[in-house]
C-alpha cells in the first residue's frame, strides 16, 4: 500500500515537473523559474539557511512556522516579512505573529540576490524555499517546489484573524483548512510540522486550570504531563515547551505524542481525541514515510494559495518594505 503510493505520487511529480507550465490555477510557476534569469537562486538560499541552522538549529521550525503564516494569510506572497510602519500596522506585529523568529535570515539571502540577480528574485519564493530547506536540514523529506510568486503589496494586522489558534478543535480545524482547500488528511498532515519547535505557556495554560465548566484541567492530557506544564508555566507567560520530545528533529514523534496524551496545544491532542482524526494519527505514528509523503505534498499544495502573479504582485527590493 505504502510502495503503491509513493510510486503514484512520484508519477504525479514527475508530470508536473515534465509540464513545468502549470500547477492548478496558477499558469506563472515553474520548477525552473529561474534556471536561466538566476541559476545560483536556489544554492543561495540554501547555504544561507544551512549556514543559520547549523548556528541556531531552533531555527528550522521559526521559517516553517513563517511559511505557513504568510500562505494563510493573503497568499503565499511575503506580507508576513513586511514591517509597520506610522500609517500602516503590518501582520507580523498581530499577537499571533509576535514570536515569529527567522526574518535575518531571508534578509540575507535576498541581499545576495540583489547582488546576483537585481529585482528578479521574490521575497515569496526566498521565503518558501526556506521553509522547504530547513525541514530538509532537520531531517525531513526532500522535495521541489515550482517558483514564480510575486509579492504582495499588503500586509494589515487585521487580515491575521485567519490563523487557527490554539483553542480551536478538530471541527473547527477542518473548516479553516478546508476554506484553503485542503483535505481532512492534508489538515492533519500540515499539523504535523509541530514535530519542530515550542509552544508558548501563554497557548496553553488555559487547559491547566478552570479549562471548563466540568473539569479544571483538559481531561485530554496525560495527568504527568499536565504536570510537566504546570513546571513549564510557573516561569511565565513566555515559557517554551517543546512539542515532542525531538524539538529540533523532523520526524513523526508528534503524532507519538498525541497517543500519549501529550500533545502540548488542544488545537494539537485534539487530533487523536477526535474519532474522524485519530486513525490518520495512528497511521503516521507507525509509518512515518507515509506521514512525509503526505506532508510533503500538502507543503506543496500549501505554497500555491493564491499566489500572486504579473500586475498582482511585485519583487521587493528589500522584503521588509513595499516598493
Amino acid at each position: 500500500m505504502v510502495v503503491s503510493k509513493l510510486l503514484g505520487a512520484i508519477l504525479v511529480m514527475e508530470i508536473i515537473v515534465m509540464s513545468g507550465t502549470r500547477f492548478g490555477a496558477v499558469d506563472g510557476l515553474r520548477m525552473d523559474y529561474y534556471m536561466m534569469s538566476c541559476p545560483f537562486a536556489e544554492i543561495i538560499v540554501k547555504n544561507t539557511v544551512n549556514t543559520a541552522l547549523q548556528s541556531d538549529p531552533t531555527l528550522a521550525a521559526a521559517l516553517v512556522r513563517m511559511h505557513f503564516h504568510d500562505c494563510f494569510i493573503q497568499g503565499c506572497d511575503a506580507s508576513v516579512l513586511v514591517d509597520s510602519t506610522k500609517d500602516n500596522t503590518a501582520e507580523k506585529d498581530s499577537p499571533a505573529n509576535l514570536s515569529l523568529r527567522g526574518y535575518e535570515i531571508i534578509d540575507d539571502a535576498k541581499q545576495q540576490l540583489e547582488q546576483q540577480c537585481p529585482g528578479l528574485v521574490s521575497c515569496a519564493d526566498i521565503l518558501a524555499m526556506a521553509a522547504r530547506d530547513a525541514i530538509f536540514f532537520a531531517g525531513g523529506p526532500v522535495y521541489d517546489i515550482p517558483k514564480g510568486r510575486k509579492d504582495g503589496r499588503r500586509s494589515k494586522i487585521e487580515d491575521t484573524f485567519n490563523l487557527p489558534p490554539p483553542f480551536f478543535n478538530t471541527t473547527q480545524l477542518i473548516t479553516m483548512f478546508g476554506q484553503h482547500g485542503f483535505t481532512v488528511q492534508e489538515m492533519v498532515a500540515l499539523s504535523g510540522a509541530h514535530t519542530l519547535g515550542v509552544a508558548q505557556c501563554s497557548s496553553f495554560k488555559n487547559r491547566l486550570s478552570k479549562f471548563d465548566s466540568t473539569n479544571d484541567v483538559d481531561p485530554s492530557i496525560d495527568s504527568n504531563f499536565a504536570k510537566t506544564l504546570s513546571r513549564t508555566c510557573s516561569r511565565g507567560d513566555k515559557a517554551e515547551q517543546p512539542f515532542d520530545g525531538s524539538r529540533n528533529s523532523f520526524d513523526n514523534d508528534y503524532f507519538n505524542s498525541l497517543i500519549r496524551k501529550a500533545g502540548v496545544l488542544f488545537s494539537d491532542q485534539t487530533l487523536y481525541t477526535t474519532p474522524k482524526t485519530r486513525g490518520i494519527v495512528n497511521s503516521y505514528a507507525m509509518n512515518q514515510a507515509m506521514f512525509f509523503l503526505d506532508f510533503q505534498q500538502a507543503m506543496f499544495k500549501m505554497g500555491l494559495l493564491d499566489v500572486k502573479e504579473g500586475a498582482a504582485g511585485e519583487v521587493r527590493g528589500d522584503c521588509r518594505k513595499i516598493n
